[in-house]
């Protein structure tokens, strides 16, 4: 018989309530990071009795991705969002038909031919950024809220037919200031003991119903302009309202498309702006990296006016997608996802797991393991050289998380993010505070807080 082994768990455990000294409720993800650090690929903690376990070895999470063993877990902090995106993409548990005839029916607004389709819109709304830039000279931008005017602008262009304004004010919309509310209550709110910080009040509970009722409507109203009128849009509302889920010859149900408006709105904005802002202060504090950057879009481009890049002339990009790439592997935006084992069964190391144990894969961590090489935390874009990835093996990178699950608009944000960087880098140099040191804010998402630079026209 194989030899099963103890899943180690935090110091100091407590009588009643267990293994909580140690959390932090502002940034978990990033206190498990030094748990591992000091307990290994794998760790428990037990609270209440009720177990959390987080893995992060290559070896145990080849085992975790393993579609015939674990599959995809709907844990706390995602099922508090529930309360806002329903039964969205994201969401939605496992094996439910509205998850099924969802994907079924937005699967062909993310082929190849759709992002085609995409590309001059995301130009344009990109230029109408640059412009507001280009009018407010030697200011220190929060980059943070810059980036998330470009993609709310975007993801509700591209995807809804819906603009925010977002370029015709200096804060950010009040659609996605109660996004990141809702973010930031589920996070706190999946944590719901005394001891770990004060508890959520009563006005804040308060102000998350509020915001859940304010987003839904809004998303109603777009919904119901598009259903009354008498256009036609190449769009992914558009492909809910008049394409059928090919297995029934069913359409979608009105709860059902709101339910992934508001997932994408939500995936769309806030994951894709915090991993350009981390990717911007990687450069600026990269002078060397931003050259070859610059370099590579001059090459396409090497007129000083504004770059008006072709779909296909984005796809060329290779080092500026390898600065993606890296980026999203010191700081993916998602920090990471949970897996449930479908049977009981064993990973490596002897760890057991009863049908129905659940894990988090950190990515924070996996994208450090030592199969990365000596120096996992220095910001190095040839990681990403085609040979270099042929001699890693897959599982361990995984950004947009594994299987069946993953994240559907992965194409739309890695050509989004190609784009905006390439344009930025040519039209500007990038200028960091020197006082400035990384702190990364945690919502669910990860996000570099209070990052500031200056865009310097070329």
């Amino acid at each position: 018989m194989a030899e099963h082994n103890t899943i180690p768990h935090p110091p100091k455990r407590l009588p009643i309530v267990g293994d909580v000294l140690g959390m932090d409720r502002a940034k978990p993800n990033q206190k498990t990071l030094v748990m591992h650090e000091l307990l290994g690929p794998i760790y428990r903690r037990t609270i209440m009795g009720m177990h959390l376990t987080f893995a992060s070895g290559a070896d145990v999470v080849a085992d975790l991705n393993d579609e015939t063993r674990f599959r995809k877990h709907v844990g706390r902090p995602i099922a508090q969002l529930r309360e806002l995106a329903g039964n969205g993409l994201f969401t939605a548990d496992n094996g439910t038909g509205a998850w099924t005839a969802a994907h079924n029916v937005l699967m062909p607004g993310f082929t190849k031919d759709a992002m085609r389709g995409y590309h001059d819109t995301m130009s344009d709304t990109l230029a109408e950024l640059l412009k507001s830039w280009d009018q407010r000279p030697s200011q220190a931008l929060d980059v943070t809220s810059e980036m998330s005017k470009l993609t709310s602008e975007v993801i509700g262009r591209c995807g809804f037919g819906r603009s925010f304004g977002s370029f015709d004010r200096d804060e950010v919309d009040p659609f996605v200031s109660a996004i990141q509310r809702a973010l930031d209550y589920s996070q706190r709110s999946s944590i719901p003991l005394p001891i770990l910080g004060k508890l959520l009040g009563r006005a804040e509970a308060r102000q998350n119903v509020e915001d859940i009722a304010y987003l839904r409507s809004v998303v109603d109203d777009v919904i119901d302009a598009r259903a009354q009128g008498t256009g036609t849009h190449s769009d992914l509302l558009d492909l809910m309202l008049n394409n059928p889920d090919p297995d029934t010859g069913k359409n979608l149900d009105r709860e059902n498309i709101r339910d992934q408006v508001i997932t994408f709105l939500i995936a769309g904005n806030e994951t894709t702006s915090n991993a350009l802002s981390f990717a911007l202060h990687l450069l600026a504090t990269h002078p060397e990296v931003a050259a070859q950057v610059r370099a590579e879009i001059d090459a396409v481009w090497p007129d000083r006016s504004r770059p008006q890049l072709s779909f296909d002339q984005v796809s060329k990009l290779r080092y500026t997608r390898r600065v993606i790439d890296e980026t999203l592997r010191l700081w993916p935006a998602a920090p990471g996802y949970f897996r449930e084992a479908i049977e009981d069964t064993t990973v490596a190391g002897g760890y057991e797991f009863k049908a129905g144990d659940w894990a988090f894969i950190l990515l924070l961590r996996l994208h450090r393991d030592p199969v990365w090489g000596p120096d996992p935390e220095r910001f190095d874009p040839d990681r990403f050289l085609p040979e270099n990835v042929k001699a890693r093996p897959g599982h361990v990178y995984k950004p947009f998380g594994t299987g069946i699950r993953s994240c559907i608009g992965r194409q739309f944000a890695l050509h989004e993010m190609q784009l905006a960087l390439a344009t930025i880098v040519h039209q500007y140099d990038l200028v960091a505070d020197p006082d400035y040191s990384l702190e990364v804010a945690e919502l669910l998402t990860l996000r570099p807080a209070g990052l500031k630079l200056e865009f310097r026209p070329r």
